[in-house]
């Protein structure tokens, strides 16, 4: 059984800051799960443009607002508590937070190895790197 406080995660190698967001890793790879589980913050004002090429992605959101489109679409689809989105099929997209800080609970598969942050093209790398 593993249990783990976000308390527990704060300050440590498992709390990862990254340009306009803040990814508290509660599961990692080591965990033995066979996917990662984090607690991430989107900032206040933050517009982020991601592809997780080698990775898939669901997010719950339990705190503040924003909002989320494809790259390659025009239509914004809001984000508030209790709203959930999946990256399916390793979409490129727009995740931004105009108004409040946007807290979600992101379920990576594979998992997470731990220090990834976002590359150039918005993709983590592969656990191999």
């Amino acid at each position: 059984m593993i249990i783990t406080k976000l308390e527990d995660v704060l300050g440590t190698d498992r709390d990862v800051v990254g340009t306009g967001w803040n990814s508290r890793r509660l599961l990692l790879a080591s965990d033995g799960m066979g996917f990662s589980l984090t607690d991430t913050i989107i900032r206040r004002g933050a517009v982020l443009e991601l592809e997780y090429t080698h990775h898939l992605e669901a997010c719950y959101c339990i705190e503040g607002k924003g909002q989320i489109r494809r790259a390659d679409e025009g239509i914004w689809h809001a984000l508030h508590p209790y709203t959930l989105y999946a990256l399916d099929q390793h979409d490129r997209h727009i995740v931004q937070a105009p108004e409040a800080d946007l807290r979600l609970i992101c379920v990576f598969s594979p998992p997470l190895s731990g220090q990834e942050v976002h590359r150039e093209d918005g993709s983590y790398a592969t656990t191999e790197g």
